[in-house]
């Protein structure tokens, strides 16, 4: 089976489905408007592409390699990212909506979260240390077992953190956040 090579090329507007995605390599892509709910993006590797607008929603990304990957206002629902390659994986999330989405055991370190909503993502056992969360509503978050260690949080909301069961030394919350780390003790802060 031949393995194709695609690189610093512009994809706008397309809709791809499972049939229509040619599998490969895509480097120094970038794609904008495009569709690629339910596609197949198995076996693909995405290095140091661009997605701009774009619906990933339940996307099939097993063994898919994304390195260097930015994706701005694009919906992400549902993805396995645990299924991806996790050979040099590196994202950067801004103004998207990434609910319902796994990273379990993801190395996640550094990486920038900005002005999304991660409503329902499950970062269990996932080391997310030094990463930012700027502006983004964590709501139904789960950290479980999870390296928070200098991860900031300062500007997010609607998370719920529990100190006994992950890793914060070092990270970051603002005053009006610290909610989020005492929900579980049923306390009143005013």
């Amino acid at each position: 089976m031949e393995h194709n090579f695609i690189d610093e090329q512009t994809f706008k507007n397309k809709t791809f489905t499972e049939n229509e995605f040619e599998k490969g390599d895509y480097e120094l892509c970038t794609f904008i408007n495009c569709i690629f709910l339910n596609a197949n993006l198995s076996h693909t590797r995405f290095i140091e592409c661009e997605f701009h607008d774009c619906n990933l929603s339940s996307a099939n990304i097993f063994d898919t390699s994304f390195q260097d990957v930015y994706f701005k206002g694009c919906k992400l629902l549902g993805l396995d990212f645990e299924k991806c390659s996790d050979f040099a994986f590196t994202i950067k999330v801004e103004q998207c909506q990434l609910n319902h989405a796994s990273f379990y055991k993801m190395n996640l370190k550094k990486t920038l979260f900005k002005g999304s909503k991660l409503d329902g993502v499950d970062f269990t056992e996932c080391n997310l240390s030094n990463a930012v969360f700027d502006e983004c509503n964590l709501i139904n978050v789960t950290f479980f077992n999870t390296n928070l260690e200098n991860t900031n949080f300062k500007t997010s909301e609607n998370f719920k953190i529990d100190p006994e069961n992950n890793r914060l030394k070092g990270a970051k919350f603002s005053l009006r956040t610290i909610e989020g780390l005492l929900s579980k003790y049923q306390i009143k802060i005013e």
